[in-house]
């Protein structure tokens, strides 16, 4: 059993998808950093600051201020915090657009500009010959 699962955790695919897992946890880090650092405070600056993660509805309770409050209050609707994820979400999933177009852009590039296949071995190259001239040779 332990052999059985050294090889199933040994293999190609694995081990391709457990760097995919590494690189995509660190791939994650770069985006959401380019989203908090970079690009939310440029929304804030045009939108004139406005923060969506202290609106809240209250449903129970005396009336609070800040939704830490009204949380310990009762029961809360924070759609300000839900406003501000989907915001987030939409720019990180745009940032990642632009990034795989990029990318694609380059792919294109590069196998546009791939050489051209090698040439055949030159042994095959005279066996063709040899079919050829064989070819144009009369039947007896």
């Amino acid at each position: 059993m332990l052999k059985e699962f050294r090889e199933f955790a040994i293999k190609g695919n694995m081990v391709d998808l457990a760097i995919g897992v590494i690189i995509g946890a660190a791939f994650g880090g770069l985006v959401n950093s380019l989203v908090q650092d970079i690009l939310t405070p440029i929304i804030a600056l045009l939108t004139g600051g406005i923060d969506f993660t202290n609106l809240f509805v209250q449903l129970r309770g005396e009336e609070q201020t800040t939704l830490d409050a009204a949380r310990e209050a009762g029961a809360t609707i924070a759609y300000g915090n839900f406003i501000t994820l989907l915001i987030n979400f939409i720019i990180v999933a745009f940032v990642l657009f632009l990034i795989v177009r990029a990318m694609n852009r380059m792919r294109r590039k590069q196998e546009a500009i791939a050489p051209p296949p090698a040439p055949p071995p030159r042994e095959e190259q005279l066996l063709v010959e040899i079919r050829d001239l064989l070819k144009e040779r009369p039947s007896a």
